[in-house]
């Protein structure tokens, strides 16, 4: 007799690898001590955010005494913050939003969210390029809709655009890409993104109703030698891009973050305020005071990338001495090694006893492979060489 719904308890049994690992971790750091155990499980930035952050919180903290200083605000967000935020996209998204182009609210997946409500009937599908962020699946189902992965090119984790001209069908109401990628950190190319562009426009045209991209962008700051991450807005009529300031600020629990429609796309307005809608009628309501305040302080600004940099360098060597194969990331923080042995499950059990945290490819819809997070320190990753050594040699 349970006390959950039957997909609940079914969601809950199969929950997250990532949050899963984190947990064990947390277990094992508990038994044999944090300096022990090498935890590469979840993508929790460990960098201090930018020092303008401070004065956004000096800030609101001199407000506080005034009456409404966390009071209701429109759902979309502060006036002042959109405008902001719309000046700050429109170089990086090269096209020019106004305030009325965008919405704050809880995070990126909040935003996501909010949308997905306002658009998706009951049996709705949506794409997405596997690998994946494992709870877009849930982000979907939570609305009606199915999640339809189309497997990544698997020599380079570029997208199959013939693969996914094949998924589209008249059920297919968007199409999410997350670039730079999580778990693979690869950076989709301008041509793969107008080319994706060009088939999601013309099936639009075939079945009579809008086919959106759905761009999700935490990382997209986060680009390695001299990598370009292009922006999707200009590119198609329908895309939508999500962001925050989770990873690019290390605010991830401050939950803050923004949708942002093209100035050209039809029918926007009438979109923008359904999503408003859905922000509100989800239990969001509006996004958090004290995160629009750290944005009119250290918008722009970010971590020092060079750290990310360095570590990066510092993981591609350590798995290269350890004799894994794998493609160097492009972008995010991120590796996504061949499984030695291909029991990408069993292989991730075999590196939690020599004391190494990994998250299994299933996980993200790609067996086969698994992912390190190297948001940590270069010593920790430096220090996994020996259970990544004596792990592949058990298992390959």
């Amino acid at each position: 007799m349970s006390v959950l719904s039957e997909k609940f308890d079914g969601l809950l049994e199969n929950s997250s690898w990532i949050r899963r690992m984190f947990e064990a971790g947390i277990e094992l750091k508990k038994k044999h001590g944090a300096d022990k155990v090498c935890d590469f499980s979840l993508g929790n930035p460990d960098l201090p955010p930018p020092p303008e952050v401070k004065d956004g919180l000096r800030e609101l903290m001199d407000r506080a005494g005034e009456p409404f200083a966390f009071g209701y605000m429109p759902n979309c967000g502060f006036d002042w913050a959109l405008q902001k935020l719309a000046v700050y996209l429109s170089a990086e998204q090269e096209v020019p939003l106004e305030a009325g182009d965008l919405m704050l609210g809880c995070g990126a997946a909040g935003c996501m969210n909010a949308f997905l409500r306002a658009v998706l009937n009951p049996g709705d599908e949506v794409i997405c390029v596997a690998p994946f962020f494992v709870e877009y699946g849930a982000y979907v189902d939570n609305h009606g809709g199915t999640l339809k992965p189309v497997p990544a090119r698997r020599e380079d984790f570029g997208l199959d655009l013939p693969a996914m001209e094949k998924a589209v069908s008249p059920k297919t109401r968007g199409v999410i890409i997350n670039s730079p990628n999580n778990p693979t950190g690869q950076i989709y190319s301008r041509e793969e993104l107008a080319g994706l562009a060009e088939i999601l426009r013309r099936k639009s045209r075939e079945h009579g109703r809008p086919v959106f991209l759905i761009s999700d962008e935490p990382y997209r700051f986060l680009a390695y030698d001299g990598a370009v991450v292009p922006p999707v807005l200009p590119l198609y009529e329908y895309s939508v891009v999500l962001g925050s300031f989770s990873k690019n600020m290390s605010l991830p629990g401050e939950r803050v973050g923004y949708l942002a429609l093209p100035p050209n796309m039809p029918d926007k307005a009438k979109l923008r305020a359904g999503a408003i809608l859905a922000n509100r009628t989800l239990g969001f309501v509006n996004p958090p005071i004290v995160g629009q305040y750290l944005l009119k302080h250290a918008l722009g600004k970010q971590v020092d990338l060079q750290i990310y940099a360095e570590r990066r360098k510092a993981m591609a060597e350590t798995l290269t001495e350890a004799g894994y194969e794998f493609l160097k990331p492009r972008g995010a923080f991120y590796f996504f090694p061949k499984a030695p042995g291909g029991d990408d499950k069993e292989f991730v059990r075999r590196l939690a006893e020599e004391l190494v945290l990994a998250v299994p490819g299933s996980g993200f819809g790609m067996p086969g492979f698994f992912r390190l997070a190297f948001c940590v320190g270069e010593a920790e990753i430096r220090r996994a060489l020996s259970g990544l050594t004596r792990a592949r040699a058990a298992c390959g």
